[in-house]
């Protein structure tokens, strides 16, 4: 039996209020089930999950669906109060069940509660499949850590079991043992599910794929593999009819050509004839007539036939992707190998980063890896809940955090950058963005609309612009929120860089890409492992 239509839409259309288009009359169905959702950085991924969800109003055309929509935005809005309880999303009716079992009986709370009399034992029991539990429900959030916080959110959206869930990059901050456990939850999903992720092992577990692409949606009824697949053939016999298509206009033309050249041959001979005197000047006007007639029809012919050439190359065109790369080119910070850069420790030992090493520091969520970073830029003592210590051996730092909160929402990508270098001309900049694929009005938007993917990139070109360059990289999980063709590319540009990079991530396949010297490893408990090889982590987390 063929899925049912679990999402419509139908000439949906979306823009900014400064004009920017984001969606242009999109028309297309997801299907019921598990469907991955995927398409360049920009495209319109997150955006489109907003207009889902009703946290944004089309500009004009509609969005039908089965039922409700539970969300999962790309960066949880954690307020200074926040809860676990609040987190899962349970905290109201917490709230006014508590309130009835004190005796009061106002109409408020009953509706609050609804059918979730067992929230509280139903919470208990999804809590302790990650690790947590009902006495959990008022510890604050701060004292979890990224990818646990992620994992509490996704426990929420089962626990409320709506018809239709989006997750918009759920595995972002998750560690491989957490990843696991979100693939289980994927496996049995309560109910319709879409996901946007870069994570290709997650999108191997969906029933479908569908790619936002130059505003056309197109889904394939298969995982993420066979929809890559699928779109190589397409475009190499997309390649093959641009290619048979351009032959056949140059063809074209040179037949215009030689049929021109003919005509013009005949017409010099003919005006020849006519000044000999040889033939009746009657008989010249007949044959000069019957010639301008002959030539315009084969005019006509000729330049149809080749407005017909050009016309089908133009349509295979339009059907081969011109993939835009990201050129980033890191300056060269001239770091000696012999230069001290940062030193870490874990109360009982210190490891130190010396010269252009690349370092990558891996640990289970919850280890405290984001809480040495801070302590490493920031400076300070350790303290009772961590004997973690950073100290930094070079000012040149460039630093990437893993929330990308160096930004100011409010202003946008070229002032976010100006903030960060005063020194160089606002052409500089926006030449800088367009190399990171930052282009046109996009650069004067609000940093608040833009997608992860791209708030990544005004991120990373504050970095850039540092002058004297970083001797020192440090980024917390670069690869949240960044599109698959994204990740490569960073990976590459890190590749050539020539000062240290200290990187935490949880994606060891983009780790494998950048020829990593050192493995850090933080466990459970904060201390620091001894150095290991990252061919055998990866053998070892497989």
């Amino acid at each position: 039996m063929s899925a049912l239509s679990a999402i419509t839409f139908q000439d949906l259309s979306f823009e900014w209020p400064d004009g920017t288009p984001v969606l242009d009359q999109l028309s297309g169905t997801m299907t019921t089930g598990r469907t991955g959702l995927v398409g360049r950085n920009g495209a319109g991924k997150s955006t489109l999950f907003r207009l889902i969800a009703g946290e944004l109003t089309p500009t004009s055309g509609h969005i039908s669906t089965i039922g409700e929509v539970g969300y999962l935005p790309q960066t949880l809005t954690l307020g200074a109060g926040a809860t676990v309880a609040g987190l899962l999303g349970i905290e109201s009716t917490l709230t006014a069940l508590r309130a009835i079992e004190a005796g009061d009986a106002d109409v408020r709370h009953f509706e609050a509660v609804g059918d979730d009399w067992d929230i509280e034992s139903r919470a208990d029991a999804a809590l302790d499949e990650i690790g947590f539990s009902a006495a959990d429900l008022a510890r604050p959030v701060q004292e979890v850590s990224g990818g646990e916080a992620m994992l509490l959110a996704i426990t929420g959206l089962r626990l409320r079991r709506t018809p239709i869930t989006l997750l918009d990059e759920p595995t972002n901050n998750l560690d491989r043992p957490t990843r696991a456990k979100l693939t289980e939850f994927v496996e049995d999903w309560p109910g319709t599910l879409v996901v946007v992720s870069h994570d290709l092992e997650l999108l191997e577990h969906m029933d479908s794929t569908a790619e936002l692409h130059a505003g056309e949606l197109e889904v394939y009824g298969g995982p993420y593999s066979e929809f890559s697949e699928h779109l190589a053939q397409q475009q190499a016999a997309a390649v093959q009819t641009a290619r048979t298509a351009q032959q056949a206009l140059k063809a074209e033309k040179k037949l215009r050509l030689e049929a021109e050249t003919k005509m013009a041959r005949r017409q010099r001979a003919g005006r020849r004839t006519q000044a000999s005197g040889g033939i009746p000047k009657i008989l010249v006007n007949y044959r000069v007539n019957r010639a301008q007639g002959a030539a315009g029809s084969m005019r006509s012919t000729h330049e149809g036939k080749v407005h017909a050439a050009q016309a089908a190359v133009d349509a295979s065109d339009a059907k081969v992707r011109e993939e835009e790369h990201i050129h980033l080119t890191l300056p060269d910070p001239g770091v000696p190998r012999s230069r001290r850069l940062a030193e870490l420790g874990d109360g009982a030992r210190t490891f130190v980063l010396q010269g252009p090493e690349r370092v990558a520091l891996i640990g289970p969520n919850g280890s405290g890896k984001t809480t040495l970073l801070e302590r490493l830029i920031r400076g300070g003592a350790p303290d009772s809940a961590s004997e973690l210590t950073g100290e930094l051996r070079t000012e040149r730092v460039g630093y990437l955090p893993q929330r990308l909160d160096d930004l100011d929402d409010s202003r946008s990508a070229l002032a976010n950058v100006q903030d960060a270098a005063p020194d160089v001309t606002a052409g500089e900049i926006r030449n800088q963005l367009a190399r990171l694929l930052l282009r046109g009005s996009t650069v004067d938007r609000p940093v608040s609309s833009l997608s992860g993917g791209e708030r990544f990139r005004v991120s990373l070109a504050r970095l850039l612009l540092a002058d004297p360059p970083a001797q020192l990289v440090i980024l917390d999980e670069p690869t949240n929120n960044l599109d698959i063709t994204s990740v490569e590319q960073l990976a590459e540009a890190l590749d050539a860089y020539r000062g240290a990079l200290l990187i935490v991530s949880h994606d060891l396949g983009f780790l494998a890409r950048l020829r990593i010297d050192t493995v850090l490893e933080l466990d459970e408990q904060g201390r620091l492992k001894e150095p290991r090889d990252l061919l055998a982590v990866m053998e070892s987390k497989a």
